[in-house]
Formats: structure tokens, C-alpha cells, sequence
């Protein structure tokens, strides 16, 4: 009785409609976890992967849009942070897709076009049958201008993918906004159906007591987790990750009681920058200590323009990637890097942390971090990913005051684990009713067609 109870209710739990393809072809680049990863995306239509770095998802995503574009009128778009784009048309070309990197509409062509996200308000998407967003997590923000633009402008468009290696575990509206770009559901009606405000902060939203396993169950049904290839059944020997070593330094600067009235062990976000602008040129003096201890190349995180400019007064002769430099001085940084013609490089996570492969170097440092998990995990990802096949050390410059960043990282990656865990068990659940389907709809009995039919 209670068996039949509970899948009675499971008939109630909200699914998102499948509007997707059979797949014409496995292609043999690809592992069998990814076969079966593509296999969930193209049936489902509209679809969310949630893959770790190094897992494939460029692989997916290119094979994603060649069967959708050819199911629909021939172009799929494909749309990556700056500087991924070219990274992501030399894996087409090697696998011979039909692909270009385009910044205007006028350049598509009837296959795989690979665009930049600032380039978005050149194109018709209307034009695509298709569309990727690699590095999805994009979508965080869905009040902001390129959230509303992407949502908007696909609205109508009937294959749709999203791929991330981090959805936010501090803010589930972000899984909202991945429903939302795809259909699914709005954001405000899955906070209003399964979430409910902290009475301690408005602005914080829990889910639920009731409503925790119906929700990732939900989840389940348009997103695919993947957290290692033995999720769906694969040997992941060659997929287990060199150590990472993190290795803290602490740095004295000339630290004083914040403007504001704040003792340093109280900062927060906002009050943060009067202790690093104090103490900026320590922290970046001993990160110079520590790169001209050891051969690169190494790969220097900062946090603002003013902690690069103490850098580059400490190491004259860095490459760097700032948001001011042009397009092209961009790409040649991230060039110079890769070929070690520049063996160390300052960039910030926010704009050089997401997509980019640096597996041919093993040595970081993290002259200034903020408070944002997702942006410590991408950045330190570029390095640290399957691949990689060094050890990897991360050096963190740590200063009187700061080390509470490291404090609420360390929290938030508690419950991107603690995600990870449901989002694995409602997948396990959902391939189990997905089985349960294919078996009640399996045919066993072969009819005899009557004579008067064939008379």
C-alpha cells in the first residue's frame, strides 16, 4: 500500500517536458559516461549539464549541437566567455565539426557558431535552431543585462543547453535561472513552490524541510550531475586528480582599523578593501618571493587592478589579462601563457578564471581572493583538472584581517558537497524511474494480424 502511495505522488512531482531527439550517432571520441551524459541532453531537448572540469563538456557541447543544428534548420550557436572561443574552435577542428568563431551575424554559417557572450546583441537568435552556453553559471545573476538578454532572446528557441561546473551553492535562484533560460520553470515559482526566506535574512532562501528531496527529484529531470564517471557506471581510474596542495602564507602589512569602525576580525565584503589596499604590496612582495624560488610557469590570481599593479612593481615583466585591454591584447596574453613565451600571468578570477585549459601548469598563487566560492573554485580549476598531471600548488598571500574570506569559502564549499550528494542521489532516482518507464512501456506480446485486414 505505501509503495503504491508513494508512486502515486511521484505522478505529481513537476517533470520538464522532453522536447528533445533520439541521438543519430555516439562519436568513438568520446568516453561512455559521456555517451550516456549526451544521451540525457539530447533527449531531454533543453537540459543543464553540471559537469567537473576536465570531464568532457566541450565535447559534449560540440556533439550537443551538431545533432540539434542538424534536427533543426542547420545552426547552432555556441556561446563562451572571452578568450574560451578560440580554445573551443580548435577542439571542433579537431574533431572535423563544421565550425567559426563569428562576432556578427553576417559571419554565421550553416553549422557550429562560436560567439563570444558581449557579442550577443550583434546576433539574430532567431537565426539558430540550437544554442550552448558554456560557462552557464552566467545565468547567476538574472537581473542582470546579458541574464534578461539570453533568456529573452531564446525564448522561443526549441534546443537549449546550459553547462557549468558550478552552479552557485550559496543561492539556489541560480538553479532557477537555469530553469527558467530553459523553459522550464520560472524562477519565482520554483522559490515560491519549494523555498522559503531565512526569518534571519530576506535576502537568504532555504528550502523547504518537506520539500528537499521532491525538489532535487525535479532537478533531476533537466539536469544531469556528474561528479566522476562512476555516477553512471564507468571505471574513473584515469580520471582521479594529482594532489592539490594549499599552502598558506601569512603576510604582516601595515594593517589598521577599517574607516568604519570595524575591527579587522569583523570585515565583510564591503569593508574587505581597506585591509587589502594596506596591505597589497606585502602580500605582493612575497608572492614574489615565491615565484622566483621555483621555475614557472605560474598563473598569479588577484582580486583588483591595484593588487596587479603591485604585482607587476614587484615581477616587471608579467604577462597579465585585465578587463580594460582590448580583444586582442587578451587573446595574446592567454596565447603568450600557453606557448611559455610569458611563463607567469596575473589575471582576475571574474574574468580569466572560467573555460580556459591551463593543464601545462601546476604552480598558482592567490595574491587577493573575495568572498565568492565559484570564483576561488574556477580559478583554481584551470590547473587543477583532469589532465593535469602534476602535483598542483595553490599559495594563498594571506594578511592580518583576510582570513575570513578563507573562513566563508570554506563554508560555501560545504554545501556545494552537500548539493553534489542530492543532485547524485536524485539522478540515481531518476535513472531508476526512467528504467522503470522504458520497462512498462516495453512490448512482449505479438498480435496475429486478424484476416479480414489482410483479405
Amino acid at each position: 500500500m505505501i509503495d503504491a502511495y508513494e508512486e502515486f505522488l511521484a505522478t505529481k512531482v513537476p517533470r520538464a517536458q522532453q522536447v528533445g531527439i533520439a541521438p543519430i550517432r555516439f562519436p568513438d571520441h568520446l568516453f561512455g559516461f559521456q555517451k550516456r551524459v549526451l544521451e540525457f541532453l539530447l533527449r531531454r531537448g533543453r537540459a543543464s549539464a553540471f559537469l567537473e572540469t576536465g570531464f568532457g563538456k566541450s565535447c559534449i557541447q560540440l556533439e550537443w549541437c551538431e545533432q540539434t543544428r542538424l534536427a533543426s534548420n542547420g545552426r547552432a550557436l555556441l556561446i563562451t566567455p572571452l578568450s574560451v572561443a578560440e580554445q573551443m574552435l580548435g577542439e571542433a577542428q579537431r574533431f572535423g565539426y563544421p565550425a567559426r568563431v563569428i562576432t556578427e551575424q553576417n559571419q554565421a554559417i550553416q553549422g557550429i557558431n562560436i560567439c563570444n557572450y558581449d557579442r550577443l546583441h550583434l546576433l539574430d537568435p532567431k537565426a539558430f535552431g540550437a544554442v550552448s552556453l558554456d560557462e552557464s553559471s552566467i545565468l547567476k545573476a538574472l537581473d542582470g543585462k546579458t541574464a534578461k538578454a539570453l533568456i529573452s532572446s531564446f525564448a522561443d528557441t526549441r534546443f537549449r543547453l546550459c553547462a557549468t561546473a558550478t552552479p552557485a551553492p550559496n543561492d539556489y535562484r541560480e538553479l532557477g535561472n537555469h530553469a527558467e533560460f530553459l523553459g522550464i520553470m520560472s524562477t519565482s515559482e520554483m522559490m515560491t513552490r519549494w523555498f522559503i526566506n531565512d526569518s534571519n535574512d530576506t535576502k537568504t532562501w532555504k528550502l523547504k524541510g518537506y520539500a528537499i528531496k521532491a525538489f532535487w527529484d525535479w532537478v533531476a529531470t533537466w539536469a544531469i550531475a556528474l561528479y566522476g564517471p562512476e555516477d553512471l557506471g564507468d571505471e574513473g581510474a584515469q580520471f582521479v586528480l594529482p594532489e592539490l596542495k594549499v599552502i598558506k602564507h601569512k603576510v604582516s602589512g601595515d594593517t589598521r582599523k577599517p574607516l568604519d569602525g570595524l575591527f579587522a576580525q569583523d570585515v565583510s565584503a564591503t569593508t574587505i578593501h581597506t585591509i587589502k589596499r594596506q596591505t597589497a604590496d606585502a602580500r605582493a612582495e612575497a608572492a614574489a618571493k615565491t615565484v622566483l624560488a621555483e621555475a614557472g610557469p605560474w598563473l598569479l590570481w588577484c582580486d583588483t587592478d591595484y593588487e596587479a599593479d603591485a604585482i607587476h612593481a614587484a615581477l616587471p615583466g608579467c604577462g597579465e589579462y585585465r578587463g580594460s585591454m582590448s580583444r586582442e591584447k587578451k587573446r595574446a596574453a592567454v596565447v603568450a601563457f600557453l606557448d611559455q613565451s610569458v611563463p607567469v600571468l596575473i589575471g582576475k578570477p571574474s574574468s580569466l578564471g572560467f573555460g580556459l585549459n591551463f593543464q601545462h601548469c601546476h604552480n598558482m598563487i592567490h595574491v587577493g581572493r573575495k568572498f565568492s566560492f565559484e570564483e576561488w573554485f574556477q580559478s583554481v580549476r584551470r590547473c587543477w583538472r583532469f589532465g593535469q598531471r602534476h602535483v598542483v600548488s595553490d599559495h594563498l598571500m594571506v594578511a592580518e584581517g583576510e582570513d575570513q574570506i578563507g573562513r566563508a569559502i570554506e563554508i560555501k564549499q560545504a554545501a556545494f558537497t552537500e548539493m553534489k550528494t542530492a543532485m547524485r542521489a536524485a539522478r540515481l532516482r531518476e535513472a531508476g524511474q526512467e528504467r522503470k518507464t522504458m520497462l512498462f512501456y516495453e512490448a512482449r506480446h505479438k498480435a496475429e494480424m486478424p484476416k479480414w485486414l489482410t483479405a
